[in-house]
């Protein structure tokens, strides 16, 4: 039986994590969340945890090399997984090459990119929010959340032409 592997993709604050929870259980998929990911290296202070910290905390990406090793590290840790879902990964066209190429030199290659198209405006309120409770430094200032939104579409928004072109994008 073959793998269901789908990328969720959106700028933060799209609901990407609301989203990906449904689907996990409906197709009891593995969840690999590169911000879940650099979130417990930053929980744990680990010398990636604290690298991250200082690029996220400026609204930047985190490098391709550090984040296509730790989803390689986690996808490896489930071999026997029904599928994957991947929620913040790729976001860049280097990643989604990358993951490309993991995954079909296992002929399990990505099904479908769902892509969530939510106006900035909406976003801004949402992540100011989320802010104020979560307690999360990345989502308080709206100078950083404009920049992170700025970021998603200069360096990821790109990504839907590259799977557009293989047939399997839709923006919902």
């Amino acid at each position: 039986m073959s793998k269901l592997n789908l990328i969720l993709f959106g700028p933060p604050g799209a609901g990407k994590g609301t989203q990906s929870a449904f689907l996990i259980e409906r197709y009891d998929l593995v969840h690999l969340s590169t911000g879940d990911l650099l979130r417990a290296e930053i929980k744990a202070e680990t010398q990636l945890g604290l690298a991250a910290q200082e690029l996220m905390d400026q609204g930047e990406l985190v490098e391709d090399h550090i984040v296509i090793g730790m989803i390689r590290n986690k996808m490896e840790a489930h071999l026997d997984a029904r599928g994957f879902i991947f929620d913040g990964f790729p976001r860049t066209q280097a990643q989604a090459e990358a993951l490309d190429d993991m995954l079909n030199s296992k002929s399990e290659p990505i099904t479908h990119m769902l892509a969530l198209e939510v106006p900035e405006e909406e976003l801004v309120k949402r992540l100011l929010g989320r802010g104020a409770t979560s307690g999360r430094s990345d989502d308080k200032d709206e100078s950083i959340i404009r920049n992170r939104i700025r970021e998603y579409e200069k360096k990821t928004a790109p990504l839907k032409a590259y799977y557009a072109e293989q047939g399997k994008f839709t923006g919902i």
